[in-house]
């Protein structure tokens, strides 16, 4: 994979160093080799406004690395809602890898492309993004000291919906494979999604998106939501599907919480959905019963 270079030797040295407690910079690492698929011509500049970017063109994985003496050997890229319009990488992306790391998880964060370009769909090039980062990630797990058949994805909102498409388009890839990253399987091994949209087609009774194509097939899904979000009926309707198709899931609707929750400290119900994730990995055999058991930290409130 020529475009790494000595990215990927920086990337492999540097995570050997532990960033509990956020003082270390994450190692960062660009998605695909080259050009992505699909033409970004018409999408503008990345613009940031503070921890919210749009415009991405360039996907990258930031990899947060648990202390080395509690790594669990388990993996989770986290995507950040924002509508596919835009990502919010504070409280739905860094901030929830930084907790992973304090459960002996790798949390990765992936900036995946949004907006579409005109006349393409929403989600497909964040598709081809968390595929291509899965099988990427499952590539280098002898590398970095991860199990290759415990690799999460976990998003919010949007990215809740691209959670549960990752998890239901593992047999067939949304790009052409261009390397030997490709030959890679880009299954997830269980997902978490978050109070997700666009599950169901909008004026129908539950008849889930095309996109997301439940199966027997498809992996252990933890899901969490507020009952006073607007769009609360997309998680009850996902998980009747995967009830339906034998596929083992959890879900917890809060009574409070609204849509947007992250993993801010609010004092809602909805809050505690960290604990119950780390509790459901746990009783799924994801997670050891003895591996690191502490609450999400503390983040500002916004």
């Amino acid at each position: 994979m020529k475009c790494f270079g000595f990215l990927a030797i920086y990337c492999v040295l540097g995570l050997l160093v532990p960033i509990a407690g956020a003082a270390e910079s994450p190692q960062m690492l660009n998605v695909w080799p080259a050009k992505p698929p699909g033409d970004s011509s018409q999408i503008g500049k990345e613009e940031w406004t503070g921890k919210r970017v749009t415009n991405v063109t360039e996907p990258t994985l930031a990899i947060y690395r648990p202390a080395k003496e509690s790594n669990s050997g388990v993996a989770v890229i986290v995507c950040p809602g924002g509508g596919y319009k835009a990502l919010m990488m504070s409280y739905e992306g860094e901030e929830v890898a930084q907790w992973l790391t304090t459960q002996g998880i790798t949390g990765i964060v992936l900036k995946y492309r949004v907006p579409a370009p005109p006349g393409i769909a929403h989600h497909l090039p964040a598709l081809q993004d968390a595929q291509r980062s899965i099988s990427l990630v499952r590539s280098k797990a002898l590398e970095w000291g991860i199990n290759p058949d415990k690799i999460g994805i976990l998003g919010f909102s949007a990215g809740g919906h691209l959670t549960a498409a990752a998890c239901t388009n593992f047999d067939k890839r949304a790009y052409d494979a261009i390397d030997a990253v490709d030959q890679v399987s880009c299954r997830p091994d269980f997902g978490v999604s978050i109070y997700p949209g666009g599950i169901f087609k909008k004026g129908t009774a539950g008849e889930l998106a095309p996109e997301i194509r439940v199966s027997k097939q498809t992996p252990p899904i933890f899901i969490a939501q507020a009952g006073d979000d607007p769009f609360s009926d997309n998680s009850v309707y996902l998980y009747l599907a995967l009830k339906q198709a034998g596929v083992p899931v959890e879900l917890h609707m809060y009574t409070k919480g609204g849509h947007g929750f992250g993993i801010k400290q609010t004092g809602k119900p909805s809050a505690t959905w960290t604990d119950r994730c780390a509790d459901w990995m746990r009783s799924e055999g994801i997670l050891n019963s003895a591996e690191a058991q502490h609450p999400a930290p503390a983040a500002a409130k916004s």
